[in-house]
């Protein structure tokens, strides 16, 4: 029998540089808002050529760790709760985009936290919390009949609710659903009057958070995430589309079932 062996993989150079520039930064060598030593510093210290630098730098900003910037030094960033949803925010497109399904998930899921975040705000709010959602809302009611300024109020409105709490990494996850969501908001909001439901159901939103009032709170939230769940559609892709209009629209058959007709020469 032989006996299991641990391979020694032999790494590139890239990831072993991108290795030390993590460490500086988790070490607290280099700290959020200080610029990255230069390339040719970090060639001479770590003795390597200039594409393994410039592989781990990319690295680095990829996972939101450092910021870079055409004609300046790279910086270290500070992370917080939304920068770190901001490194899936291409990913979860992505998958929006090419699963339906996925789009109804996202909706459940952000109904099951909306509920608890509006419970937390009647809860917690303070004068100035209520103060602040009434002002949203009165800027979203001057946003009647405008689109884009409408459904950013809308999205401002919600994630406040969220901040309410306390806690930023709620605020972040709200926000994150709601910029995934804006993508499939359609105009059906808009055009057919429904703004007007969103602005009344809003305000007793707020009076339930105002009151105190979780159980009456949840309720209203539940009520509006459910009747404007239909606002939000997946749209079909260009391939999606191209099969649609290509796909052969076959007639019934009128032919009459019985025995197969035989030709002479097969007899």
């Amino acid at each position: 029998m032989t006996a299991p062996t641990d391979a020694i993989v032999r790494r590139k150079l890239s990831d072993e540089v991108f290795d030390r520039l993590r460490l500086m930064i988790t070490s607290g060598e280099l700290n959020p808002g200080d610029m990255m030593p230069s390339e040719r510093e970090l060639m001479e210290r770590f003795r390597v050529g200039r594409p393994a630098i410039r592989e781990a730098m990319q690295a680095l900003n990829n996972m939101g760790l450092i910021t870079i910037t055409h004609g300046e030094r790279a910086r270290v960033r500070q992370l917080t709760a939304r920068s770190l949803f901001e490194q899936v925010d291409a990913t979860a497109q992505i998958l929006l985009s090419t699963s339906p399904a996925s789009l109804d998930h996202l909706k459940n899921a952000r109904r099951f936290f909306e509920r608890g975040m509006v419970r937390e705000a009647a809860l917690k709010a303070s004068k100035n919390d209520i103060a602040h959602l009434r002002q949203t809302l009165e800027r979203q009611r001057h946003s009647l009949g405008n689109a884009a300024p409408f459904i950013d109020e809308d999205m401002r409105f919600h994630a406040q609710i969220a901040a309410i709490s306390g806690n930023p990494i709620f605020e972040a996850v709200s926000e994150a659903m709601l910029s995934w969501l804006k993508e499939y908001h359609t105009e059906l909001l808009i055009w057919s009057g429904k703004e007007k439901f969103t602005l009344s159901e809003h305000e007793e939103i707020i009076d339930r958070i105002e009151a105190g009032d979780p159980d009456g709170a949840e309720a209203a939230m539940s009520k509006h995430l459910d009747r404007s769940a239909s606002l939000y559609e997946h749209h079909p892709t260009p391939s999606e589309k191209d099969k649609a209009e290509t796909k052969p629209n076959r007639k019934p058959s009128t032919r009459k079932p019985g025995r197969a007709k035989v030709s002479p020469k097969s007899r």
